[in-house]
Parts: structure tokens; C-alpha cells; sequence
């Protein structure tokens, strides 16, 4: 049977779309539809924390419920800063409003390492100094404390959808030389997904990218088959022992 899957999607992301959609362009039965809402900086002032406010991400839940779709992401990394809750949250409130299973990219991250073992986890993200300060906190709190990371200061969220491969390539690298022994790219506008298989082989360690992952988990909450994109890195060969 044909699998849709809903995604809630930052306007200011030019990324999560097309890599999503470029995924699935050889998978039958299994599409993607987005909705957005407006998202255009990440820091941590009131302004920026208010854009994620569930109020004005749960009415782009109800226009994915219009196109019956099989399970619904909130495609974005901000309970990495704001509280994990903040997404455990979101999914009951969009479940309870469309009957439709709910995850984030956060929740799905953290559901990836946990499913592969990980124990010594890197994180690659574009943030600013403190945003990163406090995603390791809140990942800490999930028994996740990260053991490396690389980050490169920005605030304006468009900004991150121009970092070039190369660039997140050198951060995934210093990051597994420090002894990671699986690399989170923690945001869904940076363009790391065909990158992952490769490194994995290179460097053989899992690489984790945030849009490759928040497919996966959308994937396994629709009961399809995530083998059918092996060939985008290690989690896909994967079920997680989570419902």
C-alpha cells in the first residue's frame, strides 16, 4: 500500500525537500508532503524561541491530516535547544488532533542512536556558541552527553542551507577523530544526507544526518520498509525497538 508521509517544515529551509523528495524518487509507494510554517532564525532570545511556539506549528499538522498521510514529522531540531519535551509534547497534541503517530527530528536522532548502540556521540550543526552549549545539555539529559562536536556560529537559518559539503564533510571528520563512534549532522537544513554512506565507509562509524533520520523514523511510524533506502547509510538497515 502507497505510504504518505507529512512534514512540518521551516519556511526559511531550502534543504529537508528536496533531499527528502530526492530519497524517495526510487522507492515505489512511498511519497512526501510538506507543510510550512515560518521559521527564520535559530538563537535564543524570546523572538527566536517564540517561532516555535505549538500553536502555529499544529494548523500545518491539520493540512497534512487533509491529505491523509501516514504518520507526521515536525522536520525541525528545535527541542535540541528548547527541551525534548517540547517535541514529546507536540507528537501527543498532533496524534490526539488527527489520529495520525507524530515524531520530530529531534525525538527521531535520539530514537537512531539509541537503536544502533551508540555510545560515544558527535554532533556536527551549524548553531551559534550558546544554542550549542544548550543542545548539549538537553541531550545530556537524555543519557546522550555528547562526546565531541563542531559547530560554525551562524544564527540566520536560509545561511545554513549554503553550507557547502565540503565543509560539513571536514566537521564529520574532526568530529570521528576524537573518537565518536556515531556523528549526528543536528539540523534539517544542512545538506549532509548523500554524505552519510560514504563517510560511514570511510571513517566506520554511523553519520546520522537529522533529514535522513526524520525520514527513517516517519518511514518506520507508517509501517514501511526502511530498507529500501539502504543505500543512504547504516540506520536504514535499522528498526528501532520503539513504537
Amino acid at each position: 500500500m502507497r505510504k504518505r508521509l507529512g512534514m512540518i517544515t521551516p519556511s526559511s529551509n531550502s534543504v529537508l525537500e528536496p533531499v527528502t523528495s530526492a530519497m524517495l524518487a526510487g522507492v515505489s509507494g512511498v511519497t512526501a508532503h510538506f507543510s510550512r510554517f515560518r521559521v527564520t532564525e535559530i538563537a535564543l532570545d524570546a523572538a527566536a524561541l517564540s517561532q516555535f511556539d505549538a500553536s502555529v506549528m499544529l494548523p500545518a499538522a491539520d493540512l497534512l491530516a487533509d491529505a491523509k498521510v501516514d504518520a507526521i514529522a515536525w522536520n525541525g531540531t528545535s527541542a535540541s535547544w528548547l527541551g525534548v519535551g517540547r517535541d514529546r509534547s507536540l507528537c501527543e497534541a498532533i496524534t490526539a488532533r488527527t489520529n495520525i503517530p507524530a515524531t520530530t527530528s529531534t525525538l527521531a536522532c535520539i530514537d537512531a542512536a539509541r537503536a544502533l548502540g551508540a555510545r560515544r556521540v558527535g554532533l556536527v550543526s551549524p548553531y551559534t556558541d550558546d544554542v550549542q552549549r544548550r543542545i548539549a545539555d538537553v541531550w545530556a539529559e537524555e543519557g546522550i552527553a555528547p562526546h565531541a562536536e563542531r559547530h560554525l556560529g551562524l544564527r540566520d537559518n536560509f545561511s545554513f542551507g549554503e553550507v557547502a559539503p565540503s565543509t560539513i564533510t571536514d566537521m564529520i571528520r574532526a568530529v570521528a577523530a576524537e573518537g565518536a563512534d556515531a556523528i549526528v549532522i543536528l539540523c534539517t537544513n544542512l545538506d549532509g544526507a548523500a554524505l552519510a554512506a560514504t563517510l560511514e565507509r570511510e571513517l566506520d562509524i554511523a553519520v546520522l544526518d537529522s533529514v535522513a533520520v526524520t525520514l527513517w523514523r516517519s518511514l518506520c511510524l507508517a509501517g514501511g520498509d526502511v530498507t529500501a533506502l539502504a543505500q543512504w547509510g547504516r540506520i536504514f538497515q535499522t528498526m528501532p525497538n520503539i513504537r
